[in-house]
């Protein structure tokens, strides 16, 4: 009984509910971590299984995994309006 509690309690710990945050093209965000440029403004200029984002401060581009993105992203500053 008490090996059936902990195998439940650690299925529970494991599993991530992951929130599918709204962003888009062309949207300024805000990452965790800021470039060591300084800035902590990103672009998003490509969207796919891989995302690009384009620092603001000194122009670099990163690619991302998706996935990696959605961890590392803090807040959407500004959203691209068409």
């Amino acid at each position: 009984m008490i090996y059936w509690y902990n195998t439940i309690n650690k299925m529970c710990k494991r599993v991530n509910v992951m929130v599918d945050k709204d962003y888009g093209l062309h949207d300024i965000v805000e990452m965790k971590k800021a470039h060591p440029c300084g800035t902590n403004k990103w672009k998003i200029i490509r969207l796919g299984m891989d995302i690009r984002i384009k620092c603001e401060g000194c122009a670099h581009s990163v690619l991302i995994p998706r996935k990696e993105f959605g961890r590392k992203l803090k807040k959407i500053l500004v959203k691209h309006e068409e």
